[in-house]
């Protein structure tokens, strides 16, 4: 783990993100572990008392995640949900560059992941929340 006053910006943010690439690709292999890790993904979106900015774009990954998952929505890239899974697998994990205990600050890093991930996948989240709006789907986690 690292310090927790160790700084961490965009680039760094995207950094980490790609790393997750591998994990995610290996999650999505496997529907049962899927569900499993967007129960503890619920779970910990429960813990937080206060959602808002990048954190609350979670939701909306997490729903696309459980959409793909089933197959009720696949017209996404590969290479974005991989993206979508290794951000949601950073903000659900207990290592993080700023530990989440941290009273302030400890999701300051869990934020800018989100948004590095938004940030490279937001005409493919886009498209999702149409087709969702379209079908008259409700966000699930």
């Amino acid at each position: 783990m690292s310090e927790p006053d160790e700084k961490i910006d965009n680039k760094k943010a995207e950094k980490v993100l790609k790393k997750g690439y591998p994990k995610a690709k290996q999650l999505l292999r496997d529907q049962d572990k899927v569900e499993g890790f967007l129960q503890k993904l619920e779970k910990k979106l429960r813990t937080i008392p206060f959602i808002g900015g990048k954190l609350a774009d979670i939701s909306v990954m997490a729903s696309l995640l459980n959409s793909y998952v089933h197959k009720e929505y696949t017209s996404i890239p590969f290479g974005s949900i991989v993206a979508v899974v290794s951000a949601l697998i950073y903000f659900v994990s207990p290592i993080d560059i700023i530990p989440d205990f941290i009273p302030g600050v400890g999701h300051i890093d869990d934020a800018l992941v989100i948004a590095a991930c938004w940030r490279l996948v937001k005409s493919d989240l886009k498209e999702y929340l149409e087709w969702r709006e379209n079908n008259n789907k409700t966000e699930r986690i």
